[in-house]
């Protein structure tokens, strides 16, 4: 083939296999999230979508396109060594590597066929001048951004390299650390108290509360408002002080901050940091508050032990060396105190999935169970007048006994590459609910745990696809439960298992029931909050307003009139009339 323009000066390239190259991948980007949205299929398809592009690419410039020369090699080289390079240099680290493979070769392939497919009326000299200056000034314009996580879709939030990220903001426009808090009264779990994970049984419901649900003539009244560091768990509330974790720089930090003002009161800090290219840095576990104690896991899986009044530290045991296995996304699970015990999700597979350290000294007391992935925590529940303790991860629901680790009982529900994040929803003594877990659609299934002598009889109640929960937990309220069928809120009616209803309206939220009113809290995946009334027939949203902004994936919290939000980047505290 001749490398010269034609006679009228256009250059003779065949674009037509580009263009085949390019509506294959954006198909590849495109039909998973809607036929198979966070299913494995989906996380590989929108991560091979522009390596398997660029590669076929390549191919057709290569041998298919009629380009010969200096340009059949230079155009290959000005898409790979760019990406190369700045994978090595100004991506590297904390997975944002992956940001330039997947983001930075897509649009590479979009300028590089686009620009070609629209540039045929022009001269030879034109699209080949065209065609450099758009690679160049991609690559140009890649390196003076950065990566500051996606959200639940893999949308990516990208910022100018030269402007700070939340958390340099807000270390920047941090007071100094408090001073140490002499040694005073014990913080203790009142009523009304918030002290763990979703409240005091861990099922997100608030009782012994009416609010008033005029929101319209009394709105929720802002309290204060103030950034945090990154992280994806949520408050626990006990003797009128939150308790949470955040990144600060390379540290963990547990926190402790006034309920009342937002003032920090103190705080722990201990060398780690996690971070990956989807939730980006930061703690994901929410601290227990049990007998004057704080009980925090970080990311990395360090669990330590604080005096809740000062803050001072008693012990840290490490979930790794006890045979856990550090997760995709870090460790999540917020530890549950039972029995003397301190119990978390380890990951470690047959006979470590799940571990128990002692709450006096931080040794290791037991491990069992076949967990090997999941970011649940673990939760109480007596069924047969036996209190125990539910793990829910990819193996399916295994109960224990929580002073030794015996395994009680289990129900096997083993979904490979799903990753299970909500609760068990313990529904009364003999039935409880679990989900499957992030994309798949096997939805949820109601079990009945009964007790005859020594043997445990686990039966499926239902199974329905009717909610898919993600890392989004709901509630069982009037005999329905209220959740996420994927990104839309939905109602399930508890008794068949039939979905009711669902609607586009909260994206990725989290809820709160209040079934003495027949309420619920819904935040939005934006910080937005809403009053819903628990309606079996429809979606009937009362008021709604804006908390907080940014992504907010982390649970609400509502103690003593007041609702907490927060989020990766800012905390509130808004107070709620009551009757």
């Amino acid at each position: 083939m001749s490398t010269a323009d034609t006679p009228d000066g256009r250059w003779p390239v065949r674009v037509w296999p580009g263009l085949v190259i390019l509506a294959v991948g954006v198909l590849m980007w495109t039909i998973p999230p809607r036929v198979a949205p966070r299913t494995m299929v989906h996380f590989m398809t929108w991560f091979m979508a522009p390596i398997l592009g660029t590669v076929a690419a390549i191919g057709w410039w290569t041998f298919a396109s009629r380009v010969r020369g200096t340009f059949r090699w230079l155009v290959p080289t000005l898409v790979l060594v760019p990406a190369v390079v700045l994978a090595l240099t100004v991506y590297r680290g904390e997975g944002k590597e992956m940001a330039v493979a997947i983001y930075g070769l897509a649009a590479a392939l979009v300028i590089w066929v686009g620009w070609l497919a629209a540039s045929v009326p022009l001269s030879g000299e034109v699209r080949r001048n065209g065609l450099l200056v758009g690679l160049g000034g991609l690559w140009v314009v890649a390196g003076m951004l950065k990566l500051e996580g996606t959200d639940a879709d893999l949308v990516p939030n990208f910022r100018w390299r030269w402007q700070q990220s939340e958390e340099e903001q807000f270390l920047a426009g941090r007071k100094a650390a408090p001073a140490p808090v002499a040694a005073g009264a014990t913080v203790a779990v009142g009523p009304g108290d918030w002290p763990e994970f979703r409240g005091a049984k861990r099922d997100g419901l608030v009782t012994g509360v009416k609010l008033d649900p005029d929101w319209a003539a009394r709105p929720p009244e802002l309290v204060w408002k103030q950034r945090v560091g990154p992280g994806w768990g949520s408050f626990a509330v006990a003797g009128g002080k939150l308790f949470t974790q955040e990144q600060r720089g390379t540290d963990e930090a547990v926190v402790c901050y006034d309920a009342a003002t937002g003032a920090e009161v103190w705080e722990y800090k201990t060398p780690a940091r996690f971070s990956e290219t989807i939730a980006g840095p930061g703690p994901r576990a929410t601290p227990t508050v049990h007998d004057g104690k704080v009980y925090a896991q970080g990311a990395t899986g360090k669990l330590a032990r604080l005096d809740a009044a000062t803050g001072r530290h008693e012990w840290t045991a490490d979930v790794v060396a006890a045979g856990g296995v550090l997760p995709q996304w870090g460790f999540a699970a917020s530890p549950l105190v039972a029995d003397g015990v301190v119990i978390v999700y380890a990951g470690g597979g047959t006979g470590k999935g799940t571990a128990a350290f002692k709450a006096a000294d931080g040794a290791p007391a037991w491990t069992a169970g076949n967990a090997k992935h999941g970011y649940s925590s673990a939760q109480l529940a007596t069924f047969g007048g036996v209190p125990q303790a539910l793990m829910l991860s990819d193996y399916g629901l295994e109960s224990f006994r929580p002073a030794d680790g015996v395994k009680l009982w289990d129900n096997p529900w083993t979904i490979p590459d799903v990753n299970r994040s909500t609760q068990p929803t313990v529904l009364s003594d003999t039935d409880v609910m679990i989900g499957t877990g992030v994309g798949n659609d096997q939805g949820i299934r109601r079990l009945r745990v009964t007790k005859a002598g020594d043997a445990w009889d686990v039966k499926s109640v239902w199974q329905t696809r009717g909610a898919k929960p993600y890392f989004n937990d709901g509630v069982a309220v009037g005999g329905h439960f209220y959740g996420f069928d994927d990104d839309r809120f939905c109602c399930v009616d508890l008794e068949t298992g039939k979905q009711l209803w669902k609607e586009t309206a909260y994206g990725h939220g989290q809820v709160i029931g209040l079934p003495d009113q027949g309420l619920l809290i819904v935040q939005g995946v934006k910080g937005q909050v809403a009053l819903v009334q628990a309606d079996a027939a429809e979606l009937n949203e009362l008021a709604k307003f804006p908390a907080i902004s940014g992504k907010t994936w982390n649970h609400p919290v509502v103690a003593h009139g007041r609702l907490y939000v927060r989020n990766g980047q800012e905390a509130a505290c808004y107070r709620l009339a009551t009757r």
